[in-house]
């Protein structure tokens, strides 16, 4: 008999994923609707209400075989659920838990994006079985998400796990997106990395890094693992840079497990090795020899878990 089932939703600037997992957190269902921008972001919750009516009719279940419905979201949010900016979404102190419970009829729970997916890999992932636990996303930008004792840490502005921001490179950094210099994300996301390989390129004229229109740090991967030189030092370089930061979380927090995830960790142990090589000339003794630096496990998955995850254990069933 289906009955505490639990709804995960991960909100994207061009999709909306959505899983139906059972009170184990076992995937049941999962798809996608486009995201709605209209009217400033008013009617994204709407659609997602409609998307899981339409759903649970098809499967011919009700709301009361639902134990509630979790969401990740852009932007840093209030401890009550609000969203303080979502600034590609339109919205700006949108109460979005409350909104969402309302359209869904069930109840709701609502956090960071990248906080959400760093618990789905807590809940049942590279995470799983720990109660200390940190994820590091290097995508686009760097994202990131911190479990204390089987908690989010969100901080007291919405603001904590903001990982990528941490300053690596005090002074001649290159600028984040963030507008300060050396971060983190400036280093090692798919964006730094792509300008790390340029400036290398023009530094070494016979490099294959040169031949590429559109040189992306997936080929910079690919290139070093065959050999080319430059690459090899760009790869190197990351791994020094990604070490460093991951030293920072070791020292810091002293996690069980720190699972690095987002496309660049696509590239396996060729981001994984050097970032560990670094890590453990960088952290103190009691935490190299406790902290682990792993490959996360759910790639795009990981939000909707974590927000199923989230339902599970705000609302325990007794």
């Amino acid at each position: 008999m289906t009955k505490n089932w639990l709804i995960g939703v991960d909100l994207g600037g061009t999709f909306v994923k959505l899983a139906f997992f059972n009170y184990e957190g076992t995937l049941q269902h999962k798809w996608e609707v486009p995201t709605d921008h209209s009217d400033n972001g008013m009617n994204i919750v709407k659609g997602i209400a409609k998307a899981i009516d339409e759903k649970i009719t098809e499967l011919g279940m009700s709301k009361s075989d639902f134990l509630g419905v979790g969401m990740g979201a852009p932007g840093p949010f209030k401890k009550d659920g609000t969203c303080i900016i979502a600034v590609n979404l339109g919205w700006k102190d949108y109460p979005l838990k409350d909104e969402l419970s309302n359209a869904v009829g069930l109840p709701a729970v609502v956090d960071n994006d990248a906080n959400i997916a760093a618990y789905g890999e807590f809940f049942k992932g590279a995470g799983r079985g720990t109660q200390d636990f940190v994820m590091v996303t290097l995508g686009t930008g760097v994202g990131g998400g911190v479990i204390t004792n089987g908690q989010i840490v969100q901080g007291c502005n919405g603001a904590g796990g903001e990982l990528g921001h941490m300053t690596i490179v005090l002074e001649g950094g290159p600028k984040c997106g963030c507008g300060k210099y050396g971060c983190l994300e400036a280093l090692v996301s798919a964006t730094g990395i792509t300008r790390m390989g340029e400036f290398f390129a023009k530094e070494n004229p016979r490099s294959r890094m040169n031949d590429s229109e559109n040189l992306s740090s997936k080929e910079i991967y690919k290139l070093a693992a065959e050999g080319d030189l430059a690459a090899k030092d760009v790869v190197d370089r990351v791994g020094y840079y990604l070490g460093a930061g991951l030293a920072n979380i070791g020292n810091m927090l002293n996690p069980e497990i720190i699972a690095v995830g987002g496309g660049v960790s696509k590239a396996g142990d060729a981001v994984l090795n050097p970032a560990i090589e670094y890590f453990n000339k960088l952290t103190f003794s009691a935490v190299k020899s406790s902290t682990k630096i792993v490959l996360a496990e759910l790639g795009n998955d990981a939000g909707v878990y974590g927000a199923a995850g989230l339902i599970k254990d705000s609302f325990p069933v007794k």
